[in-house]
């Protein structure tokens, strides 16, 4: 963020958040044989010529006038200019990559300048300034000043067939009304071939939905038949308000205006409609909740002997081994929200005594009935010590840890209230030879209050975690089930050791500026939330020791909570 102050922006009381609306019309075609797929992409400016990604929409395909409805959520400080860029790029790879992706057009201009405007269409340029064709951006701010979202489960049935010879694949979008028309608010996945679709379970912002009132304004919601060039054929719609489907199981006839007068064309089944309150990190820890942190440390082969300077696990009598420093930046942060500031530390892949057999789930200090070390300094003095009792050997399997913490969270959902959350911090320098049971452990544990960090030593090659989540970023079971939700961030930690970190988009390469001579920079990994936003995270996880305690509490709000 760029300030007009020396003011920073986590000590003002003058915050705001704002939900930002994106939407697209008249975008340059540059396909040969089908429209455009546009994404875009909010990049906010940190600091000089740097700028940093904020989020992404989702990809529509094929489409020219694209309305995005993934929304961005920022925070808005009165008193600072605070830089933004959106960028729309033709998407061509599954993974959503940038590398080849062809930019469409950008804009930049302040956050101030949205708030004012409220709605702002402006013409998109090339990166040399260039206008993008006759392409505009339009984007519609709005105050998120409730937290409260209604939870959705709605089927449909006896949907219009509308091709001879498959049946159709419906999704439906989701409108509220505004003083300037029907505003996209959400959007559901496409069910292939079926005249009775279920939707997955979803959530909507109440605010989004319909400002916070109940009775007023209307909510539309169109049922459209998915086509694969865009045109999308109408099947239906309704209009209805949320204090309407907030009462039980409410079946909607979807209506289309034809040329012979209304047809009924299928019924919308609103199964479960319920408002709950969404609670931030603050709350939690307010309320009670205790943070959990489990180390798994790599004893593995592959790390090198301890005993030679090259090795991963060299205790340097100078300074300290990146397994050190990656117990240090984190657990430093962490412990301030736990009470006892005790650390359960586990190692694995290692000869250990008195048998000489191989385990993958031991505590470092060597005491199965109590493994939790005092403090992080604790840790740090047991590891030390374990590395001259334990024979580096192999293989690499997490699953035994993973689950190992997943028997602690299913404890704690037994639990009337959110009162414990386990954080998993597994410092690893390669990849797992369980991959199967990895997988499984990790779509199990989706389902509890965990989040999984693996800092990942040495070489950092994140190849290992394309294997691990799949082309899409989800992890699957080997039979296929998907995890319920994002539990998992990866971290290379030498890109991220004593550095700033700049992402730049369009050229999708990392640029690195060294920190001041004396000053360490902190990096504090948090699971990344269903929201999508794995390197946005990243971006946010960069402290520095010098930082008060304020400051590491805002960078750790970014903790997901189910």
């Amino acid at each position: 963020m760029a300030a007009v102050t020396d003011k920073e922006p986590w000590f003002t009381d003058h915050v705001t958040k704002l939900a930002l609306h994106i939407s697209c019309e008249n975008l340059p075609d540059v396909e040969m044989f089908s429209k455009c797929d546009p994404l875009c992409v909010l990049h906010m400016n940190s600091s000089g010529p740097h700028w940093c990604e904020i989020g992404r929409t989702e990809k529509i395909k094929n489409c020219l006038n694209p309305k995005f409805s993934k929304t961005f959520v920022i925070d808005y400080y009165f008193e600072m200019v605070q830089k933004l860029r959106f960028e729309v790029y033709d998407i061509d790879k599954e993974d959503h990559s940038l590398q080849d992706a062809d930019l469409l057009g950008e804009l930049e201009c302040t956050l101030g300048e949205i708030v004012s405007s409220r709605i702002l269409t402006r013409p998109l340029v090339m990166t040399d300034k260039r206008p993008a064709g006759k392409g505009t951006i339009t984007i519609c701010s709005e105050e998120r000043t409730d937290n409260r979202v209604v939870e959705f489960k709605v089927a449909g049935r006896n949907l219009d067939r509308k091709t001879y010879f498959s049946k159709s694949d419906p999704f439906l979008e989701f409108y509220k009304e505004t003083e300037t028309g029907w505003q996209l608010v959400h959007r559901t996945e496409v069910v292939r071939n079926t005249l009775n679709p279920v939707w997955r379970p979803f959530r909507i912002p109440m605010q989004s939905l319909c400002g916070g009132d109940m009775e007023r304004p209307s909510i539309k919601v169109d049922c459209y038949d998915y086509n694969s060039s865009g045109s999308h054929d109408h099947i239906g719609l309704f209009e209805t308000t949320l204090s309407e489907m907030l009462k039980a199981s409410q079946a909607y006839e979807a209506k289309k205006n034809r040329m012979k007068g209304i047809q009924n064309s299928c019924m919308i089944i609103i199964k479960h409609c319920k408002i709950v309150k969404e609670y931030s990190f603050l709350d939690y820890i307010m309320g009670g909740c205790q943070i959990h942190m489990t180390i798994g440390i790599d004893f593995t082969g592959s790390n090198g002997d301890p005993s030679s300077p090259t090795s991963l696990h060299y205790i340097n009598p100078e300074g300290c081994n990146e397994y050190q420093a990656a117990i240090r930046a984190v657990g430093n942060v962490i412990q301030d929200y736990g009470s006892d500031k005790m650390f359960p530390a586990l190692g694995f892949g290692a000869l250990i005594p008195p048998s000489g057999q191989v385990s993958h789930k031991f505590p470092i200090n060597f005491n199965p009935s109590n493994p939790s070390c005092a403090g992080i300094e604790g840790v740090l003095h047991a590891y030390q010590q374990c590395l001259h009792k334990v024979r580096l050997y192999g293989p690499t399997n997490f699953s035994p840890i993973i689950n190992h913490v997943a028997h602690f969270g299913r404890q704690a959902m037994q639990q009337e209230t959110a009162s414990q959350y386990f954080i998993l911090l597994i410092i690893t320098d390669g990849l797992s030879t369980d991959m199967d049971e990895t997988r499984k452990a990790i779509v199990n544990a989706s389902h509890l209050p965990i989040s999984i960090i693996f800092v990942e030593l040495g070489r950092a090659d994140l190849s290992d975690v394309e294997f691990l989540c799949g082309v899409d970023g989800v992890v699957r079971t080997a039979a296929g089930e998907a995890a319920m939700r994002d539990i998992l961030q990866f971290l290379p930690f030498r890109q991220f050791q004593n550095r700033e970190i700049f992402c730049d988009r369009r050229t999708s390469e990392w640029q690195q500026d060294e920190s001041p001579p004396g000053v360490q920079t902190l990096v504090v990994v948090v699971a990344a939330d269903s929201e999508d936003e794995h390197e946005n995270v990243l971006m946010k996880c960069l402290l520095r020791t010098s930082w008060q305690k304020s400051q590491l509490r805002w960078q750790v709000s970014s903790i997901p909570w189910v």
